[in-house]
């Protein structure tokens, strides 16, 4: 990889040409360019850039080396175009196609007031976001892969189920939920005792499941593997035999379900599943210390050797990833 140092110091050209422009410059008793003049004072150049790099240039910083790091990591592809163009038409469909509307929100959220400008910002939130995850994926171990091989991946499984979900509703009180949640479990009971003595799963699924989308089916589901379902579900099936229905019900956030276990594929090997499962160790990581999302773009520009010189700037630069770091590790 080709490493570029990214020099920022005290003054830029750009900031200097921005604030006093081509033409003729009026000068200060000191010497210094002078950007207002007015009655008993005046404001230098140097004085409206020290306001502006207190109160502002450490956004601008990460911005700008960010955005010249993750260019360089991450070109821009036909599917990152897309992604960004689909999150672009998401945000104008929610404002009537109204780009102003939509200008003025974002204006209002990220100070950006053009259509280019929104374009970027959300390209280097994409960008860093595959940084993020990249990082995340480097900190997984072979030991956690083989472990999560080992414990968690199963071929397909082919089942049914019977839900019985509790008939609650927000306006209700603990007590009225609490009995509602009994009077399901309840229901699952006798369902399972049916099963017992002879009955038919198929039918039964059809006279009693509250799962719309399968009942009429038998409480037939599509095949799944590890992930498709809640925890809950999943280790109960996995824990059947083929042909074998659960004697408890399984009770998860949709309430009670009563499981039968038609068949299971063979696990498939571990290099055909082996980026999935290093993908969710990752997320997993990061989804238990969110201060890793600072830590990982704090590494990649270590990587690129970025070298911040304005010392002002590097303390504020430092002071931001301790407190960044400090404030999403208090909200997990």
């Amino acid at each position: 990889m080709k490493k570029n140092t990214i020099k920022l110091v005290g003054g830029t050209l750009t900031l200097l040409l921005l604030v006093t422009g081509c033409g003729k410059v009026p000068k200060l008793e000191n010497g210094q360019d002078a950007v207002i003049t007015l009655k008993g004072g005046n404001i230098s150049v140097d004085t409206l850039y020290q306001e502006m790099k207190d109160k502002f240039a450490l956004s601008v910083l990460l911005e700008l080396m960010d955005t010249e790091i993750l260019n360089q990591k991450y070109p821009d592809t036909d599917e990152s175009k897309k992604e960004i163009q689909n999150q672009i038409d998401l945000m104008l469909a929610q404002y009537n196609n109204n780009e102003a509307e939509l200008l003025q929100v974002t204006y209002n959220y990220y100070g950006v007031d053009t259509m280019d400008g929104l374009k970027d910002f959300l390209t280097l939130d994409y960008k860093r976001n595959l940084a993020v995850e990249d990082y995340g994926k480097s900190l997984v171990s072979e030991e956690e892969i083989n472990k999560f091989y080992d414990e968690k991946i199963f071929g397909d499984i082919s089942a049914r189920h019977i839900l019985i979900a509790p008939d609650v509703n927000d306006d209700m009180t603990d007590a009225e939920k609490t009995a509602a949640e009994e009077e399901a479990l309840k229901t699952a009971n006798e369902v399972i005792t049916k099963l017992n003595n002879g009955e038919d799963f198929s039918e039964l699924a059809k006279q009693y499941s509250d799962d719309e989308s399968n009942a009429s089916n038998g409480g037939k589901l599509g095949d799944f593997v590890h992930g498709d379902m809640v925890e809950e579900f999943e280790e109960a099936a996995k824990s059947l035999e083929n042909g074998k229905y659960t004697t408890t019900p399984v009770k998860t956030t949709y309430g009670y379900h009563i499981i039968y276990k038609e068949e299971q594929k063979d696990k498939p090997k571990l290099e055909t599943v082996k980026e999935d499962i290093i993908e969710e160790i990752a997320s997993d990581k990061l989804t238990e210390d969110p201060a890793l999302q600072i830590t990982a773009l704090e590494e990649l520009r270590k990587d690129y050797e970025v070298n911040i010189q304005d010392d002002k700037l590097k303390s504020q630069y430092e002071l931001y990833l301790k407190n960044a770091k400090k404030q999403l590790s208090e909200s997990n």
